[in-house]
């Protein structure tokens, strides 16, 4: 009996959450980067200035928005692979890297975090594919925060220029991006006394 009573308000937390209704936000903090293996080892290029867009909606199944960043913005702590980056990225034609969420499959909760997939696409370098993103979300009355990883092949996104001085140096192809981003949801209106 103390077994189903420990489970119970995990069964329960997950079906609660997927019909709570989410308010619009865009005002995005967080994190977006990837893992990159070259020649000389890995390296992690990164970026702090995302923005994005949580869709008003009444309940987490239906919810729609996107985050992006300015691929411009992504650094790796190494000048010449930032400018080698930007250079392959075409950031001047193809200023955004973005994930756009069409809906969500809601699943179990795990303590405070539920895990979820978004159902949507990213749009890399002109290119749009659609992925199904595992993450984990952890919703507050003031704020959602989603984390994510998944793989990702840049010839998928027809990114070239992964091979310089004649193929002596080479840049793998797959990588890992990571989201890390937190919506800021509007407080609840102030009661007047």
């Amino acid at each position: 009996m103390r077994t189903i009573c420990l489970l119970l308000p995990v069964l329960v937390v997950a079906p609660l959450a997927a019909q709570r209704s989410i308010p619009f936000s865009d005002q995005v903090v967080g994190h977006l980067s990837y893992d990159g293996h070259g020649t000389f080892g890995g390296f992690v290029g990164a970026t702090d200035s995302v923005l994005g867009r949580l869709n008003a909606v009444s309940d987490l199944s239906h919810v729609t928005g996107y985050v992006a960043a300015r691929a411009g913005t992504l650094r790796t702590g190494n000048g010449k692979r930032d400018r080698d980056q930007w250079s392959s990225l075409q950031v001047d034609t193809f200023p955004f890297i973005r994930y756009d969420v069409d809906s969500v499959t809601v699943g179990t909760a795990h303590g405070d975090t539920l895990a979820v997939v978004l159902h949507g696409r990213f749009d890399i370098h002109g290119v749009r594919r659609e992925v199904a993103l595992p993450s984990g979300l952890v919703l507050t009355s003031t704020s959602a925060h989603l984390i994510a990883q998944t793989p990702l092949d840049l010839r998928d996104h027809k990114i070239g220029g992964l091979s310089k001085f004649f193929g002596a140096l080479k840049m793998d192809p797959a990588i890992v991006v990571h989201i890390d981003v937190t919506f800021i949801l509007p407080g609840p209106a102030p009661t007047s006394r």
